[in-house]
Order: C-alpha cells, then sequence, then structure tokens
C-alpha cells in the first residue's frame, strides 16, 4: 500500500464547532464507484463504512486525521462535510482540500502510516486495534455536543428526514369491549372519528344475550330472594317440586339422596319450619322404592345347648325320649304349641324354652323367661335377635335398646347393607332414654355416609341431629352449605343450585324464628349470589339481595364483619342506580341513595377510623 496516495481520500478531520454530533463508531456504506466527480466535491464523511474505508486506504479512518497518542474525541457535521459550501473558501471550484491545507491553517501534518506502524512495532491491524481501544476508553460523553440537529442550522434545503415511529398497539380499528354494573355489555364500534366518521357505542343488554342460557334460567326460576314480603311459600314448594322432577335422576342412589333432601324442604316449608321424628320417618320410608325383604335364620345352635348333630337328628322325626312318641317329620302351628305345653307338664322348662326357641315361638319363649331368671331371659333375647339378618333394621333398634351404637351406623352405605334409610327411620322413631347415645349413633351414620362418598345422605342424618353449619375452609366441620361437600374445590362447592337450596333452609328456619339466620351462609354465598346475578344481566335482584345482607349486617355489628361490609357496599354502590323505585322519582332526586346503604357506608367509614 506504500504509494497509494489518492488527493481524493484525505479529508480534514472533524472540530467540536460542528453542530451535528455522531456517534464515532456507526459507519454507513457510501457509493464509491462511478461517482468519482461526485466525490472531487465531497469531503469525507462519517458516513463511509468501515469496510469501504478498509478496502480503499488499509488502516481506520481515525489514523489519518488524528496523530499517534492524540486524543480525538471530535465529531462531525454530516451536512457541512457531505455538500460544498459557499461560506467556505477552500473548497471554491470543487477542488478536494490537500495536506498543506493543514500546515497553512497552523495544524501540524501527521506523520506517515507506514513511519507510524514501524514506531508502534505492530502491524496494521494491530495498531489499528489499539488505536480503537485507547480512543473507546478515553471517550466521554458532553451532554453540551448531544444538540438537536435541523436543517436550519445545516443550511440545506428542506427534505423528508425518518423520523423513529412508536408502532401502534392495534394495526387495525377494532371493537372496544367492556361490562357495565347494570348488566349491559358495552360496545365500541370501530370506526375512525379523525376521518370524519361519528363515533358509535352499543349497549346490549346481557339478560338479552344470554337467553335461554341454562345458567340464566337457573337464576331465573329461582324466587329469591326469599326475604320479600310479596313472596308466598307456595312458590317455594313449587320450584322445591320442579327441581325434583327435572334434576334428579331417580335411578341412581345418589339422584335419590338429592331428591330425599328437596323432599325435606318441602317439608319443612309446609309445617312452618317444625318437624317431629315421624314425619321425617315417614318421609323416609315414603322415598323407598320397595320394602326389603330381610331373611331370617334359625337360631345358633350353641345357644340352645344343643349341637348340630343333635338338632338333625331331632328333625328327622327320631323317638323322643321325654314322651316315648315318634314327632312328625313337619308340625302344624298347634302341634308345636301342643308339644310346649306338654313339656312343661314334667316342668322341663329349660327344654320347653328350647322347644319355643327352635320352632320361632320367640313370644312363648320371651314371656316364659322374663318370668324366671335375668340371666336365662338375656340368653333367651340373645338367641331371638340372632335370628334377624345382619342389615334388619330390628338388629338396629334391638341394639339402640341395649345401649350400644347400633352396627348400621358403622357399616351403612355399603351394597351389601343396602338402604341406609329404614335404619335411620327406626332411630328416629323410636327414642331411647339415653338422648346422648341417639345423637351419637345418628351422627355416626352421617360420618359413615359421608367418608363412602354419600354427601346428600350424610347432610340428612347431619340435619337430623342439629349439627350446625362450619365455614368452607375449616375442613373439620361436618357441612358448611347443604348438599355440597366443603372438601372439594370451591367452584365445585358453592354452585348456584346449592346456594339456592341453603337459601331455602334458611327461609324455612325463618318461618318457625322470624330473627334466625345462618351466619357462615349470609357471609359469602348470598353476597356471591348477588353477584352472580350482577354478571347475568339482574342487577334489580342482585341489589335487593345487597339490602337483605346490609339489613342483616345492621341489625348484628358490622365492626364484626368488616370485609363483607365493605363489599357489600362495593357492589350495591354500583347497582343502585337498577333500583326499580327510582323510575317512580322525580328527576332531581335520582342522585339519592336508599337508607341502608348510606348507614352501612358509615358504619365502614367508623370502622376504618377506629
Amino acid at each position: 500500500r506504500q504509494g497509494y496516495e489518492d488527493s481524493h481520500w484525505q479529508y480534514p478531520a472533524g472540530s467540536y464547532g460542528d453542530d451535528y454530533a455522531y456517534q464515532r463508531n456507526q459507519w454507513q456504506p457510501v457509493s464509491w464507484q462511478g461517482d468519482s466527480d461526485l466525490r472531487q466535491g465531497e469531503p469525507y464523511n462519517k458516513s463511509t463504512s468501515y469496510r469501504d474505508q478498509h478496502y480503499l486506504r488499509g488502516y481506520h479512518p481515525n489514523l489519518a486525521t488524528t496523530p499517534l497518542g492524540q486524543d480525538r474525541t471530535h465529531t462531525y457535521d454530516s451536512s457541512k462535510e457531505r455538500y460544498v459550501s459557499a461560506a467556505r473558501p477552500e473548497w471554491a471550484g470543487g477542488k478536494p482540500l490537500s495536506s498543506d491545507s493543514g500546515e497553512a491553517s497552523g495544524q501540524p501534518q501527521e506523520p506517515s502510516l507506514l513511519l507510524q506502524y514501524h514506531e508502534s512495532g505492530l502491524s496494521s491491524s494491530s495498531h489499528e486495534l489499539s488505536q480503537y481501544i485507547r480512543d473507546s476508553a478515553d471517550d466521554h460523553y458532553d451532554p453540551m455536543l448531544s444538540g438537536t440537529w435541523s436543517l436550519a442550522q445545516a443550511g440545506r434545503p428542506s427534505v423528508s428526514t425518518p423520523v423513529p415511529v412508536v408502532p401502534l398497539k392495534f394495526s387495525l380499528p377494532h371493537v372496544a369491549v367492556c361490562f357495565g354494573a347494570g348488566g349491559q355489555l358495552v360496545l365500541v364500534c370501530p370506526h375512525r372519528p379523525a376521518e370524519g366518521q361519528l363515533a358509535h357505542v352499543e349497549l346490549h343488554s346481557l339478560e338479552v344475550i344470554l337467553h335461554n342460557t341454562k345458567e340464566l334460567e337457573e337464576l331465573q326460576a329461582f324466587p329469591g330472594p326469599l326475604a320479600r314480603e310479596d313472596l308466598h311459600k307456595v312458590d317455594v314448594i313449587t320450584f322445591c317440586q320442579q327441581k325434583i322432577a327435572t334434576s334428579c335422576d331417580l335411578s341412581t342412589q345418589r339422584g335419590r339422596d338429592s331428591s330425599l333432601l328437596w323432599k325435606l324442604l318441602v317439608l319443612l316449608c309446609r309445617q312452618n319450619g317444625s318437624m317431629v321424628g315421624s314425619d321425617t320417618a315417614e318421609l323416609l320410608m315414603q322415598d323407598c322404592k320397595r320394602q326389603e325383604k330381610y331373611k331370617r335364620q334359625n337360631p345358633a345352635a350353641n345357644l340352645i345347648g344343643l349341637t348340630d348333630d343333635e338338632w338333625m337328628s331331632r328333625q328327622l322325626g327320631t323317638l323322643d325320649l321325654i314322651t316315648g312318641e315318634v314327632p312328625p317329620i313337619v308340625e302344624t302351628q298347634a302341634q308345636i304349641v301342643e308339644k310346649f305345653t306338654k313339656l312343661l307338664y314334667y316342668g322341663r322348662k329349660k327344654d320347653a324354652l328350647v322347644w319355643a326357641m327352635r320352632n320361632h315361638l320367640w313370644g312363648h319363649a320371651l314371656f316364659l323367661s322374663s318370668k324366671m331368671d335375668p340371666r336365662t331371659y338375656s340368653w333367651v333375647l340373645t338367641g331371638f335377635t340372632s335370628t334377624l339378618a345382619t342389615n334388619d333394621p330390628l338388629q338396629t333398634l334391638f341394639q339402640l335398646m341395649s345401649g350400644r351404637i347400633p352396627q348400621a351406623a358403622l357399616c351403612c352405605g355399603d351394597s351389601t347393607w343396602g338402604d341406609w334409610r329404614p335404619h335411620l327411620a327406626v332411630l328416629l322413631s323410636n327414642k331411647v332414654g339415653d338422648r346422648e347415645l341417639n345423637h351419637r349413633a345418628i351422627v355416626t351414620m352421617g360420618d359413615t355416609l359421608a367418608g363412602k362418598g354419600a354427601v346428600e345422605a350424610a347432610h340428612f342424618c347431619y340435619l337430623m341431629a342439629d349439627i350446625p353449619f362450619g365455614y368452607f375452609g375449616v375442613k373439620t366441620d361436618r357441612m358448611a352449605l347443604l348438599g355440597s361437600s366443603h372438601r372439594q374445590a370451591f367452584a365445585q362447592f358453592a354452585k348456584t343450585e346449592v346456594i339456592q337450596r341453603m337459601e331455602i333452609f334458611e327461609y324455612c328456619q325463618r318461618l318457625q324464628q322470624p330473627k334466625s339466620f345462618l351466619l357462615p351462609f349470609q357471609v359469602v354465598y348470598k353476597l356471591l349470589y348477588a353477584s352472580r346475578l350482577a354478571d347475568y344481566g339482574l342487577p334489580a335482584q342482585a341489589l335487593q339481595y345487597c339490602e337483605q345482607i346490609a339489613t342483616m349486617l345492621l341489625d348484628q355489628d358490622p365492626a364484626s364483619h368488616p370485609v363483607l361490609a365493605q363489599q357489600v357496599v362495593k357492589l350495591a354502590e354500583r347497582l343502585k342506580l337498577s333500583d326499580p323505585l327510582l323510575l317512580e322519582m322525580p328527576e332531581q332526586d335520582q342522585t339519592l341513595e336508599p337508607d341502608w346503604l348510606v348507614e352501612l357506608r358509615a358504619c365502614c367509614q367508623e370502622w376504618e377510623v377506629r
């Protein structure tokens, strides 16, 4: 490359006096073939790519303008370097600036490239890299040099300059959608008001959009809130009967259990929330499709003092050593009683008891043993119970009367035990002297059913035992919502049908005690139900639920449930304009709020101050 010195490529270095600050190492390619005439009248510009410069000169462009070891923090004015200005006489006539111009301007002439390479002891590439690293370390950012460059400062004609544009979030106009508090869907149509198109906003009713959906029909069919003054209990009974006909599959055990809960609510509603054990027992037996036949069996041979061989020998018509007669193979009832009497003639009461027990004369045997010693009576009674089937409800009754938890309470719900309802009917209709034993037997039966997945049946037992309702987060509570297990996910637990059934049960209790309420149910689930009503376009009905919850809170202490009170206020403030009473008020009175909302908000504010 020695001797390749073209005057077209020797240009002066930029100075700090230039206006347009360029970053040092950003290079852009400039065409150099076929436009030599243009380059003769064009100074060196910073936009020349590093590839083109290296091809032409073979060294870093900074080396051509800055002596070795000198700190080069120069900026370039691209507009002044690209075009020949009449204000600069050294470029007049289109002649390029020669290397002598540096001497004329008082600047020392820089040494040749080969001399720089030789003095540094590096090759051209190594020397270039060392200078580049040193330049980067010595460069400092000067905020005064980063001013905004304008065409007026450059003195060049106005041309279109590319300006960075932030990309649009949406490339095309689209529909904006939001939900209103009054059960409306708000649509902003994709018009262009800047181009003269009128803005277009549509309001749609969610009740109309969701028409014929299962969820909306389920909400509309319920006559809630059930605290309304114009509500009659016939409407509630009709709703329960419709649920039995449409929602309960009587071919399955779970469907029959669910139907039993709805029938219990109908019974409570008809009797104003009161019932006795016999009423519930009648309901249990009506729901049974058929009466199960419990097979009887002979009493155990060892209970009456005979082995199986001795008993079989007596059944084959052999000689009776006591009477000296051969008994017939098949005896009539009269013959059995006559033989029982003959044994008593001879004073053989023990043999008479055995004969009566073998031939199922339990009345004779029990009466005779009751006039004898207590041990004999207990022996006959045990023999009698051994003839009953294990799953016979009589076994349940006798075990309960004997002061024990019945076996059915521990084993019901299994297919081998059959239906659980007859056993519960026996427990409810026959109260023993020990109330605690009866209560434990019913609760144990409910726990057994719940452990086997029969949630509706278990909750029926819990209601009969007066078990209180608990909370969803407390897994030790036996029930939180009637007919739903609180050990599953909340979305499956708090279904709309379950909340409606729970509200009917609360309504039945209020028929008996007007001031009674279920606090766990009021805390969460009525507010949740009100929110669902608002989501499905029924704001007026949702506002009525808010009023009912607020009335309950005001009767109690709102400070005991601050979060609930605040949530009720927020929802009511959004729904207050959906009150049908506002349609009858003058225009100036529509800004008024219900008294219960004002009072509840004041209580919340007072609690926050505390």
